[in-house]
C-alpha cells in the first residue's frame, strides 16, 4: 500500500459515512502520487495527514423566530481547513444539503482552488442547513444576524473572509455583514461579494460564469478554436449559469439549456437571458415560467434530461454529483467537446472516467471555477488598500488569473507525464505551492 493509499484509508475510517469528504478526497489525493514519489521528505513531516485534516471545525445552533413567532433552530458550520498561504477564504453555503460532510468537501477543494488563483489565501468554507426559499426578507435577516453572532468569534480580515455560494447572495452578506459590524464595531472587509455601497467589488456577482468561460475560452484557442457558433448547455440558473450565458453568449455561442432543481428549458433558438434574469432575479421565480413567455421553448420536469440534449460544450453550474456515468455517456455520445464545471465537483469520479476516456477536454471545479474567488481576493486588496477599481480593471485581472490558471494547469500535468489530463494538473499545481508552504513553516 502506497503512503497516499494509506492516508485515505485512514481518512475513511476517521471519517465514518462523509461520502461526499471521501469523493473529494479520493479524487485529490489519488492523483497526488507522483508528487509523493518525487518527494519522499514529505511521507517523513506527515504532510498529507496533515493536509486532509481541517485545522479547525466549528459547529454550532443557529436559532431564530419566523414571521408567525415560531422558533426555528438550523445547525451552522466553519471548516477553517489549511492557512499555509494566507487567511481561510471560502463561501458560506444555505441549502437543506449542507452536513459536515458536504463543508468538508468544498473546504479541501477550496484550499487547492485558491491555491490555483495565485493569491495570498487559504481553504475554509462554512453554511448551515437553513432553506432561504420560501423566506421573508425579516426572516432570513433573523436567520442571518443570529449566524453571525456565533460566526463573528471566529472570522477577521486576516483570519478569514467568508463569502458567498449556494443560497448566500447580496442580500444574505448584507445582512451577515450588517450583524458583524454592530457586533465589532468595525467596518472591515471581513466578507467579500458585499454590496459596492459599502465595500463591495465590480464584477464580484459576474466572476465565476465569466471566469468559467475565460478558462474554457483559453483551452479552446490553444486548439484553434472559439465559442463561436458552439452550442452550449448549462445547469443551473443562479449567478454562475447566468453570468456563464452571458459571457458565451458575447463570444458569439448559442446557449439552449438551463435549469433549476424543479426541471429544464429547452430554446432552440437560443436562450433569452432577459427572461431568465427577470424570472431568477427579479421576481425569484421558477425557471419553468420561461416556457410560458418564449414562444418554441420546451420546460421539462426533472433535471436529467438536459445532458441528453446534444452539445459541443457542457457548463454545469448547479451543484455537487449532478452528472454521473450514464449523463456522461450521453453527453459523449451526442458530441460535446469540452467540459468546464463551474459548480463545486458536479461530476462524478465515473462521469470524469467517462470523459476522459473519450478524450474530452475537462476543466475540473477547482480550476474552472476559481474566479468567484480570484475575484475575492481582489475585494480583499481593494478593502486593504481602501481602493476601488474599474469594471474594466477588475474584468481584465480576472481574465489574467484564469489564463494563467490554465496554464499553470496545463504545465504541471505535462510535468508528470499526463499532457492534457487536466485533473491531475490542477490538484498538482494546486497542492505543490501549499505543500511548499507547509513545509516552509515546520509540523504545525
Amino acid at each position: 500500500m502506497t503512503y497516499v493509499e494509506k492516508v485515505l484509508k485512514q481518512l475513511k475510517e476517521r471519517n465514518p459515512g462523509e461520502k461526499e469528504f471521501h469523493q473529494a478526497a479520493t479524487e485529490i489525493l489519488l492523483t497526488l502520487e507522483p508528487v509523493f514519489d518525487k518527494h519522499p521528505e514529505y511521507e517523513k513531516a506527515a504532510l498529507l495527514e496533515r493536509f486532509v485534516e481541517p485545522e479547525r471545525v466549528i459547529l454550532f445552533r443557529v436559532p431564530w423566530i419566523d414571521d408567525n413567532g415560531n422558533v426555528h433552530v438550523n445547525k451552522g458550520y466553519r471548516v477553517q481547513f489549511n492557512s499555509a498561504i494566507g487567511p481561510y477564504k471560502g463561501g458560506l453555503r444555505f441549502h437543506p444539503s449542507v452536513n459536515l460532510s458536504v463543508i468538508k468537501f468544498l473546504g479541501l477543494e477550496q484550499i487547492l482552488k485558491n491555491s490555483l488563483t495565485g493569491q495570498p489565501i487559504g481553504g475554509g468554507k462554512g453554511g448551515s442547513d437553513f432553506d432561504p426559499k420560501g423566506k421573508s426578507d425579516r426572516e432570513i435577516m433573523a436567520f442571518c444576524q443570529s449566524f453571525m453572532t456565533e460566526l463573528y468569534r471566529h472570522i477577521g480580515p486576516d483570519t478569514d473572509v467568508p463569502a458567498g455560494d449556494i443560497g448566500v447572495g447580496g442580500r444574505e452578506i448584507g445582512y451577515l455583514f450588517g450583524q458583524y459590524k454592530r457586533i465589532h464595531d468595525e467596518h472591515t472587509g471581513v466578507l467579500t461579494g458585499r454590496g459596492l455601497s459599502y465595500g463591495g467589488s465590480l464584477i464580484r456577482k459576474e466572476a465565476t460564469g465569466y471566469g468559467l468561460v475565460y478558462i474554457t475560452e483559453e483551452a479552446m484557442r490553444l486548439r484553434g478554436d472559439s465559442f463561436e457558433g458552439k452550442t452550449v448547455i448549462i445547469s443551473g440558473s443562479g449567478n454562475v449559469a447566468i453570468y456563464a450565458c452571458e459571457k458565451a453568449q458575447s463570444l458569439g455561442a448559442k446557449v439552449v439549456a438551463m435549469y433549476d432543481s424543479d426541471g429544464y428549458i429547452y430554446d432552440k433558438n437560443g436562450i433569452q437571458l432577459e427572461v431568465v434574469r427577470k424570472i431568477k432575479e427579479e421576481e425569484r421565480g421558477r425557471i419553468k415560467e420561461y416556457a410560458a413567455r418564449v414562444p418554441g421553448s420546451v420546460y421539462t420536469p426533472g433535471c436529467k434530461g438536459i445532458w441528453t440534449i446534444p452539445c459541443d460544450v457542457a457548463l454545469p453550474c448547479a451543484t455537487q454529483n449532478e452528472i454521473d456515468a450514464k449523463d456522461a455517456e450521453s453527453l459523449v455520445k451526442n458530441g460535446v467537446k469540452y467540459v468546464a464545471e463551474g459548480a463545486n465537483m458536479p461530476s462524478t469520479l465515473e462521469a470524469i472516467d467517462t470523459f476522459k476516456r473519450a478524450g474530452i477536454i475537462f476543466l475540473p471545479a477547482k480550476a474552472a471555477n476559481a474566479g468567484g474567488v480570484a475575484t475575492s481576493a481582489l475585494e480583499m486588496a481593494q478593502s486593504s488598500g481602501r481602493l476601488f477599481w474599474s469594471s474594466a480593471e477588475v474584468d481584465q485581472k480576472l481574465k489574467d488569473i484564469m489564463i494563467g490558471i490554465y496554464h499553470n494547469i496545463d504545465a504541471a500535468a505535462k510535468k508528470y507525464g499526463f499532457d492534457g489530463d487536466y485533473v491531475m494538473g490542477a490538484n498538482i499545481a494546486g497542492f505543490e505551492k501549499v505543500a511548499d508552504a507547509m513545509m516552509a513553516q515546520g509540523i504545525v
